[in-house]
């Protein structure tokens, strides 16, 4: 596997971020996966690894890098990340203003400029690409899907934030600019997975050219997608690994539609 850190510039400034490929052979589909509010760390880049080991080059930004390398990490006795609602007021103050700062525009400017980065690295492959991403990321995902909707194909957004609100420009308005597929999965105990947020959230789908499906996976809880993570549920981030690996291979390989006609965007 060949995993090494990265700068993408963009007008912003510099965006630090890890990408990694398997050794030889590709160009290989673009996975990009999208950080939650902990920012960039050890556990995604173990999560890249797993989506890079099925024949993909997958990059991980770092979206704070206007901040800097904006890192968060509070650990249990066990060595678990703890869950957000656990820390102390002040730095879920902090970590929830770095969140509420990524708008649309700053998706459009960044992801554009990750895109255009990757037109230069040779094992990356042209054409219809993924995007992943969790909590903050799940949104993130949904924004550069309707942003970039030539490449994005594949869209899978795992415990998403704030994919349903009243904004004129909220993720599930824009529903119809997205191409593919869409998966998310859901966590039962979760203010985010509401019955009345995912009614919404499926039913702006239901005249959009993307097909959209979900998963609720009972008993679990906000982050439960994230291995090192105090509230992990193994069974459940697994079923959604093979969602999503089933919807990789699908849009993103050489026989699925649209990437003949994607060329080199």
């Amino acid at each position: 596997m060949n995993g090494r850190s990265i700068d993408i510039p963009t007008p912003a400034g510099t965006m630090d971020a890890y990408a990694v490929h398997p050794d030889g052979g590709g160009p290989f589909p673009l996975v990009v996966l999208l950080m939650d509010i902990w920012g960039l760390r050890e556990e995604l880049f173990a999560l890249a690894r797993k989506v890079a080991a099925q024949g993909h080059y997958c990059v991980v930004p770092n979206l704070f890098y206007r901040a800097g390398k904006a890192r968060y990490e509070r650990l249990n006795a066990d060595g678990k990340m703890v869950s957000f609602d656990t820390l102390p007021i002040e730095q879920q103050s902090a970590m929830q203003a770095l969140g509420r700062g990524i708008d649309r525009a700053m998706v459009r400017t960044d992801i554009g400029a990750l895109l255009d980065f990757m037109r230069g690295e040779p094992a990356a492959k042209a054409g219809p690409a993924g995007v992943v991403g969790f909590c903050l990321g799940g949104r993130i995902a949904f924004l550069a899907a309707q942003e970039f909707p030539e490449r994005f194909h594949a869209t899978a957004s795992l415990h998403g934030v704030f994919l349903v609100t009243d904004a004129g420009d909220s993720p599930h308005k824009l529903a119809s600019r997205m191409r593919g597929e869409v998966y998310c999965g859901h966590a039962e105990h979760d203010r985010f997975s509401a019955p009345e947020l995912l009614a919404a959230l499926a039913g702006a789908f239901d005249s959009a050219e993307a097909t959209y499906h979900h998963r609720l996976h009972t008993s679990a809880q906000h982050g439960y997608s994230l291995p090192d993570r105090d509230i992990h549920d193994a069974a459940a981030a697994e079923e959604d690994w093979r969602e999503i690996f089933a919807l990789l291979k699908r849009q993103l390989s050489s026989s699925a539609p649209g990437c003949a006609s994607a060329g080199n965007q």
